[in-house]
């Protein structure tokens, strides 16, 4: 077993397997991409793809498709519906609508899947929360809100925010006690909104750069009222961009995955382009890398990899509606392997293999 305290490097990697999931033709749904899928288990012991499918317009809905296993390894999806579409108001506007990059984490603690999306409504990008027992049904919570916390000096509710992602299992809250962990990632510019409204980052943070925050939810009260899951408190930066590849932004990607080393986060990391309100241009390069936080103290990152685990490389990751791009989501075990599930170049989706640099030293 690895003592925590002597990690200082992330000993994985990722090996590119090739796409799975590919816009159907004549699929109207499908005509501006398929990407950035959630996965889940269901009862059946089958493994099901939820991928953001997009319209025309940029219209986003949430597909549910079961994954096509070959030997052990995912290669293709078998498509069964429309899981979410953007039908409350605050899911749409008079020009955009979209219920888009689902996360989805199987929340032990509660027996329940739990899928954060973002919804792209009246307001711009909104964290949302959607909730199945059967992987099938889900059931909308509504939009995630943030406890004002007066340490910020600022009101987190104000800001777009995205690539939300739950801890599956119970981890030690900031007073100790066992919560429910959230990665988040808010953004400070508001000029998209008001121009020149400005970015009034909180209180002690001086890097604007979107970064990644964890927040928790307090267990016992989501136990009782399965509501009070969309109110996180105990907001603190977790990571910022420090790597190379972070130059620009980072983002959590797939739910934490409980390794020997600790928890093991997946994320983007993104380059080449400044941000401006809560879009990047075209010429922004979108990378994978990794780092462990400590199981005792999620609020502690143990190491980080310098460099990226996956780039664009291939025709499908760097040609698409954003060319240049890998964007993991989600993470899943088939037999005794573990698969990573990208976004290629906001049009596809592709598989890589999550491997442990020491051969057998993962179970």
């Amino acid at each position: 077993m690895t003592q925590i305290s002597d990690v200082s490097t992330v000993p994985y990697r990722l090996r590119r397997l090739g796409p799975i999931m590919r816009p159907e033709p004549g699929n109207p749904l499908e005509v501006e991409g398929v990407l950035n899928p959630g996965t889940a288990r269901g009862s059946d012991g089958e493994l099901y793809l939820y991928p953001r499918l997009v319209a025309q317009g940029n219209v986003s809905r949430i597909g549910r498709a079961r994954v096509v296993v070959e030997d052990g390894v995912p290669v293709g999806v078998e498509r069964l519906g429309v899981a979410l579409a953007p039908d409350q108001g605050w899911e749409h506007g008079r020009l955009n609508a979209g219920v888009e990059d689902p996360r989805i984490t199987y929340v032990a603690p509660l027996a329940l899947y739990v899928m954060t999306y973002v919804a792209y409504g009246p307001l711009g990008p909104r964290p949302a929360l959607a909730v199945s027992r059967d992987t099938v049904d889900w059931h909308r919570l509504g939009p995630i809100r943030f406890a004002y916390q007066p340490e910020l000096d600022t009101d987190l509710n104000l800001f777009a925010n995205k690539d939300i992602t739950f801890f599956p299992e119970a981890v030690p809250g900031p007073d100790g006690r066992p919560a429910l962990a959230l990665l988040h990632r808010p953004m400070w510019d508001l000029d998209w909104l008001r121009p020149g409204a400005g970015a009034p980052t909180p209180a002690g943070i001086d890097d604007d750069r979107p970064s990644i925050w964890i927040g928790y939810v307090d267990l016992d009260r989501a136990a009782r009222d399965l509501t009070m899951l969309t109110l996180v408190h105990g907001s603190d930066l977790l990571a910022a961009p420090e790597m190379p590849f972070e130059a620009s932004k980072i983002g959590a990607g797939p739910p934490p995955v409980r390794v020997p080393e600790g928890w093991l986060v997946l994320h983007h990391g993104v380059t080449g382009a400044a941000v401006k309100g809560f879009e990047l241009a075209h010429g922004a390069r979108y990378t994978a890398g990794a780092m462990l936080l400590d199981p005792a103290d999620p609020r502690r990152v143990l190491a980080r990899t310098p460099e990226p685990l996956l780039v664009p490389e291939t025709d499908e990751e760097l040609q698409g509606t954003l060319g240049n791009v890998v964007f993991p989501t989600a993470v899943e075990k088939i037999g005794d392997r573990h698969f990573v599930f990208y976004g290629m170049a906001d049009s596809r989706i592709g598989v890589a293999e999550l491997e442990h640099c020491q051969k057998g030293s993962w179970t």
